[in-house]
């Protein structure tokens, strides 16, 4: 399923395709390759010092004992149509510099570049990313093992979009509800705040 973006201005289409379903293909499993494309996007994000603060800590459908536990980290909302995903993603940044130790206040902003770079590959490759605030960060850092030094950020559901013809009526009803965001004079002002 395809979603139009209402724009005042243009913008790259890759930008403007990207959305994120609630509504993916059960059916579909990702391929190493193409896991490891997203994986590439993501290495060449910006980052201060080109330190690459990020990790990503991928769960696959095809290993459904790691699948049903990720999954079982995730709210319940989000359970509900993750679980038709074909890749989570744990998107972890660290809290200090690689190249000294010290605090690195850039280590969240920077794992956000690379984390959209990975959706924009995945729009790139036809395929959907969803990212999601609500999961249990604890349980979540238990499972997957991640040292306290690193900030779970997010989780990232990857998978292929389900097709229109296919999706029930409450999903047909959610996936088609407008996109919005605010007006482009709300985001940015010139010379000083506004």
């Amino acid at each position: 399923m395809k979603k139009e973006t209402p724009l005042d201005f243009p913008v790259d289409d890759l930008i403007s395709q990207r959305w994120s379903s609630r509504a993916f293909d059960p059916s579909f499993f990702l391929d190493e390759k193409a896991m490891c494309s997203l994986f590439e996007a993501a290495r060449w994000a910006p980052s201060c010092y080109g330190d690459q603060p990020w990790k990503f800590i991928a769960y696959n459908k095809q290993d459904a004992t790691a699948w049903a536990r990720i999954l079982n980290c995730l709210s319940v909302g989000n359970q509900n149509w993750a679980m038709d995903a074909s890749l989570l993603i744990v998107v972890c940044a660290n809290t200090k510099f690689n190249h000294n130790g010290e605090p690195n206040r850039f280590g969240q902003y920077d794992t956000g570049a690379a984390a959209e770079n990975l959706c924009l590959q995945a729009t790139s490759m036809g395929l959907s990313a969803h990212q999601m605030g609500g999961f249990n960060s604890e349980k979540t850092r238990e499972l997957a093992k991640v040292p306290k030094d690193f900030d779970i950020m997010a989780c990232i559901a990857v998978g292929r979009a389900l097709n229109e013809e296919d999706l029930s009526v409450e999903q047909k009803e959610k996936e088609s509800v407008q996109r919005k965001r605010k007006p482009i004079n709300e985001i940015y002002s010139i010379n000083e705040w506004k």
